[in-house]
C-alpha cells in the first residue's frame, strides 16, 4: 500500500493490510484470466453453513490464511471455515473474513470481492469475534471489477486505494470519502416480496408508488446480488440496501453473516457518514450469538435507513395496506 503524506496508516495494522493487499493482487489476476485459467466457478461442495462453495472461495481462503500467518493475527475466522483457526500464537489481533463475496457471480463477470474486519484479540478465540462488533480496529473490502480497489477504514474516515496496473501497487485514490445523502436508488431482491414482513413491504410499496405515493418522488431499483458491489455503489452514489429477514425457513434472522459481512460493512458505511441497522437496531450495537450468526441488514443514507426503522414502529394496519397513507408520513 502506498499512502500519501497526508494519510498515515496505523503502524500496528500496516503489515496485516499489506498481507491482505498482496493476496488480493493474486486473486485479481486469477479473476482477470477468466476462462483462460482453471474453472474458478466450479462447485466445491458446501461450507459449514450449508452454502455452496466455488473453487475460488477455497483458493482465496487458503491464500489469505497462509499470508496472514506471518503477521500479528492470532485468530482467523472465515466464512469457509467451521471454526476459528489459530495462526500466530503471539498475535494481538483477530481477523474475520469473507474471502470471496459474491462467488455465485464468478461465471457472469460481475464484480465480486473480499470483506474483512480486524478486532483486538481476547484470550478465548471465539469471544474475540462474538463480543466485539462495535470494537473493530479496522474494516474493509476489496472489489474485483473493472478497477480493483480497496475501501478501508481504521476509524479515521473511509479511504480508497486503487490497484495501479502499471506499478502493481494499491495507491491512494481518495481519502475521507463521504457518502452522498441524496439519492433515488434502492437495492433489494424484489423476487422475495411475498416473503417479507409488512414493514419492509410498506417501505418498498411507498418507493414504488413514485410521485403519487407518500414519498412524492420516483425511485430506481438496483440489485446485483454481490454485497461488495452493492456496498460500493451505495457508498459512491448514495441510496439504501435492504436484505431483511423474511418468512422462509433459514431466513428468519436474515441471511448475511454478522461477524465477517455485516459488521465490517457497517463500520465502513458509518465512517462514510451513513448508517447500518438490522431494520431498527444499529449493527454495531449488536453481538453475535455464534461464529456464523446471521442478521438482517439495512444500510445507506442516514435518512433512508432511519425511515425504515420508523416503518417498523408503525401499527400493523398502517404497514399492511398496499400504497396506504402512512400515519407518520401524511402531508
Amino acid at each position: 500500500m502506498q499512502p500519501n503524506s497526508n494519510l498515515e496508516i496505523p503502524q500496528q495494522i500496516g503489515p496485516i493490510l499489506q498481507a491482505l493487499c498482496d493476496v488480493a493482487k493474486k486473486v485479481a489476476r486469477l479473476i482477470a484470466r477468466g476462462g483462460l485459467g482453471q474453472d474458478l466457478g466450479s462447485a466445491m461442495g458446501t461450507n459449514s453453513d450449508g452454502d455452496g462453495q466455488k473453487a475460488l472461495d477455497v483458493i482465496a481462503d487458503d491464500a489469505f490464511r497462509t499470508a496472514l500467518a506471518g503477521t500479528d493475527v492470532r485468530w482467523y475466522a472465515s466464512e469457509e471455515q467451521d471454526h476459528v483457526v489459530a495462526l500466530n500464537p503471539q498475535g494481538r489481533f483477530g481477523l474475520a473474513i469473507d474471502p470471496l463475496d459474491g462467488s455465485s457471480n464468478i461465471d457472469v463477470n460481475v464484480s465480486i470481492g473480499t470483506i474483512f474486519s480486524i478486532v483486538p484479540v481476547l484470550e478465548d478465540q471465539t469471544e474475540t469475534f462474538l463480543s466485539q462488533t462495535g470494537q473493530q480496529i479496522a474494516a474493509g473490502y476489496f472489489i474485483y471489477g473493472p478497477t480493483t480497489a480497496l475501501m478501508v477504514t481504521w476509524g479515521a474516515g473511509l479511504h480508497q486505494f486503487v490497484l495501479n496496473p502499471d506499478s502493481g501497487e494499491f495507491e491512494l485514490a481518495k481519502a475521507h470519502i463521504t457518502m452522498p445523502q441524496v439519492s433515488s436508488e434502492f437495492a433489494i431482491n424484489a423476487s422475495n416480496y411475498r416473503h417479507w414482513r409488512s414493514p419492509v413491504r410498506a417501505y418498498i410499496d411507498d418507493c414504488l408508488a413514485g410521485e403519487d405515493g407518500p414519498r412524492a418522488r420516483n425511485f430506481n431499483m438496483r440489485w446485483v446480488a454481490s454485497l461488495v458491489a452493492e456496498t460500493h455503489r451505495i457508498i459512491t452514489r448514495g441510496g439504501i440496501f435492504l436484505y431483511p429477514a423474511d418468512g422462509r425457513k433459514g431466513y428468519e434472522n436474515g441471511r448475511l453473516r454478522m461477524i465477517y459481512e455485516c459488521a465490517p460493512i457497517a463500520m465502513l458505511v458509518e465512517q462514510a457518514g451513513g448508517r447500518a441497522t438490522d431494520g431498527s437496531t444499529p449493527i454495531l450495537a449488536k453481538t453475535a450469538g455464534h461464529l456464523h450468526a446471521r442478521t438482517p441488514l439495512v444500510f445507506g443514507c442516514t435518512d433512508k435507513v432511519d425511515r425504515v426503522a420508523t416503518y417498523h414502529d408503525l401499527p400493523e394496519n398502517e404497514t399492511s395496506a398496499l400504497f396506504g397513507s402512512r400515519g407518520l408520513f401524511r402531508a
